[in-house]
């Protein structure tokens, strides 16, 4: 082998700065270059404004696919300020779109994460072919047009605006991304989801794409985790044994809050949705107090009933499974997730709080009314005899 084979120095380093490191390595930033980094591109975008309606800054959030393949992101809050912001010499909407890791304080302790990891717009920038912004502030209306992460015109002002607030529209790079068609269905689902964890949260999805046939649907949803809970039956609720049992409640101790519904069905699978600050998690401290404050209440329930003998064992939280819907949502100011893809909960007091607080409510809620009480233990306890 020569010397040249052999040399090592720093001239074989390559740096990779800003939007050029993106869109080498557009899955690290996005998660892959298929459908499924196209929805993120779309949330990344929608991020900021989701949150803005949450602190209550707007009211509502519109996102539309276009005929021309873009996504279109609108907002009727405050606007993106638009003077420079401090530590840079650009103003603040541009260095939201170009520089990472710089997004807008909405002033929420729990926003809602819908980005990837955390760099929010300016990835959706520096991987799009084009992306527009106009800003209606103090009215005015500011515009700034830019291509693959970089501005190509300056903020300009382009007359009078009615109202408040951002518009974002963007259309991916087909030199990235394997397609640049996306899905509706997918986008209606996570964005529902959100719609159903965040009362104050109202979304509308339009597809404008054919121009034939256009769809459009708004996702608000009052009644919050209760409403999952009647979604996630979806025919099986006209079967269900009992009413949905909700509540939420702020806990000091896990520095905050849980928002818990859940039923049982006549149906014999199990549905239970688990979420930490909005985000869907697999598993984690949350929804193993949730288990182990439900398999607490029954078993303190059917003790005190004499439907346990003192020789029986308590029952299991496998026990409780069948037929039981539940959506299983937290809250936190400092969440600590397991893993980079955050799917796992990982804050230990959590455990504890959920768990009481559902063995609280659960064995009220047995209490009140001995029949409905019965149509849930006898199941159970007859089951547990039989293992």
């Amino acid at each position: 082998m020569s010397e040249k084979d052999t040399r090592y120095d720093a001239s074989h380093i390559q740096v990779l700065e800003g939007w050029e490191a993106i869109r080498k390595r557009p899955g690290m930033y996005v998660g892959s270059t298929s459908e499924r980094g196209l929805r993120q591109m779309v949330f990344e975008v929608a991020d900021r404004a989701v949150n803005e309606v949450l602190a209550s800054r707007a009211s509502s959030v519109d996102i539309t696919l276009t005929p021309g393949g873009g996504v279109c992101v609108a907002d009727d809050g405050p606007g993106v300020p638009i003077d420079e912001t401090e530590g840079a010499s650009v103003p603040g909407l541009e260095a939201l779109l170009t520089q990472m890791q710089t997004r807008v304080d909405t002033g929420g302790h729990r926003d809602v994460p819908l980005g990837f990891c955390g760099i929010g717009p300016a990835v959706v920038n520096a991987l799009s072919r084009r992306m527009t912004a106009e800003v209606r502030r103090e009215g005015v209306r500011w515009a700034q047009e830019y291509a693959r992460g970089v501005a190509t015109t300056p903020l300009t002002k382009v007359g009078a605006a009615t109202g408040c607030g951002t518009t974002i529209t963007f259309w991916p790079d087909a030199d990235i991304f394997g397609t640049t068609e996306f899905s509706f269905d997918g986008l209606e689902e996570r964005f529902r989801e959100l719609a159903f964890l965040n009362q104050g949260l109202d979304i509308s999805l339009t597809d404008l794409r054919r121009l034939d046939v256009s769809h459009s649907v708004r996702l608000h949803f009052p009644g919050g985790t209760q409403d999952f809970v009647d979604f996630l039956d979806g025919h099986a609720a006209a079967h269900a044994l009992l009413e949905t049992i909700a509540f939420g409640r702020e806990v000091p101790q896990m520095a905050g809050e849980m928002d818990i519904a859940f039923r049982w069905c006549s149906c014999p699978d199990e549905r239970v949705r688990s979420f930490a600050n909005s985000w869907p998690t697999v598993d984690g401290t949350h929804v193993v107090g949730f288990r182990d404050g439900m398999a607490a209440a029954v078993t303190a329930y059917a003790r005190e009933h004499g439907l346990l003998t003192p020789m029986d064992p308590d029952i299991g939280a496998d026990r409780i499974r069948e037929g039981l819907t539940a959506v299983v949502s937290v809250k936190l100011d400092r969440p600590e997730f397991e893993g980079a893809t955050r799917g796992v909960l990982g804050n230990s007091e959590v455990r504890d709080c959920v768990g009481q607080a559902v063995q609280d409510h659960l064995g009220r809620w047995l209490k009140e009314d001995p029949e409905r009480a019965a149509a849930v233990i006898d199941p159970i306890v007859q089951g547990a005899r039989r293992d």
